[in-house]
């Protein structure tokens, strides 16, 4: 059994080890996205507060710009929110995302709430990654404090580990 991750929120989130919960979500397309129907790929699941704000934009253009490292290794790169699938979708064509953006939006944030990473006196999820193989089991996680932008070397370290 592995260890729990408590992370910022004082949450329970997934660990290593463990099988990630499944969950469908619409993408900035209106599109069902589930979970489970990646398996065979690795997915990294990228949890973030709201679109259009600074270091969210920072953090998903840094995924963009290096969308090659997650095509290499044929890994799905899904971006979570509780945002709506419109705001998503305008804020994906602003800044040129052709990964899925997802909209956790009704019921409000619950994904991010069975991953251990909906803040409920602010209603958003804070900055959670998750990189699963391709059984859909966890082999990287990390939860950041509110404000903490993530470290995409941490990304690379974890999808080269992926293929070992």
């Amino acid at each position: 059994m592995s260890e729990q991750l408590t992370n910022p929120l004082g949450l329970v989130s997934p660990v290593v080890g463990e099988v990630a919960p499944d969950f469908t979500l619409v993408n900035q397309f209106g599109e069902d996205v589930s979970l489970s129907g990646l398996r065979g790929h690795p997915v990294v699941v990228v949890f973030f507060p709201f679109a259009f704000s600074g270091i969210c934009t920072g953090e998903l253009c840094e995924i963009r710009d290096n969308i090659s490292l997650f095509a290499g290794l044929d890994a799905k790169v899904l971006a979570v929110s509780v945002d709506s699938k419109f705001a998503l979708r305008a804020w994906a064509d602003q800044q040129g995302y052709d990964f899925d953006l997802l909209a956790d939006f009704w019921p409000h944030g619950e994904v991010a709430r069975q991953y251990g990473v909906f803040d409920e006196a602010s209603g958003m999820a804070v900055r959670g990654t998750f990189i699963l193989d391709e059984e859909g089991v966890v082999r990287y996680a990390v939860v950041n404090p509110r404000g903490q932008a993530r470290d995409f070397e941490a990304y690379r370290e974890a999808l080269g580990a992926l293929t070992v």
